[in-house]
């Protein structure tokens, strides 16, 4: 097995990848809303940034700051991936669980890269946001809605949460 080291830097902005464990499904977008919801709940109780979001129906990638003294990226998606998966459950939508007795939603690990300057920053930017295109799902980024695509090409503020 890979030994992979993680890069814990605070107040560190992190390119991430995160995955459904079942890649046939499209639970993030059948319920974007209840995921919205799950990263307002987290960022309540652990502050952080989206600088950068596209959900795709079986995995998502963004680009979260965190505050000054904090590198806790880890605790973040913990909580995000287990009240998504709670308010799954509370909407009595199946879920399959492991030979542990833990629903097998997710893919245990994501993907993590600690974004060194502002070409890296805006290299995940472009990739995060031509990820729809990639995967075939539109021909046009306007025309994917879970998506700050429209929001940077205007320089507005995201609004995902």
């Amino acid at each position: 097995m890979v030994n992979y080291r993680r890069n814990f830097i605070e107040g560190g902005t992190y390119f991430f990848t995160v995955t459904l464990f079942n890649r046939s499904l499209s639970l993030l977008t059948d319920f974007s809303g209840e995921l919205r919801e799950s990263f307002k709940a987290c960022k309540i109780k652990y502050p952080f940034k989206i600088d950068a979001i596209v959900v795709l129906p079986e995995h998502l990638h963004c680009i979260l700051t965190l505050p000054e003294n904090d590198c806790n990226y880890s605790g973040r998606w913990k909580f995000i991936k287990s009240h998504f998966t709670r308010q799954l459950r509370a909407l009595n939508v199946e879920l399959k669980k492991d030979q542990h007795g833990q629903y097998n939603l997710w893919q245990r690990r994501f993907w993590e890269h600690t974004i060194r300057d502002e070409r890296d920053f805006q290299n995940h930017i472009n990739y995060i946001h031509y990820n729809p295109i990639k995967h075939g799902y539109v021909d046009d980024l306007n025309n994917w809605a879970l998506s700050s695509f429209d929001l940077a090409t205007l320089n507005r503020t995201l609004n995902f949460i």
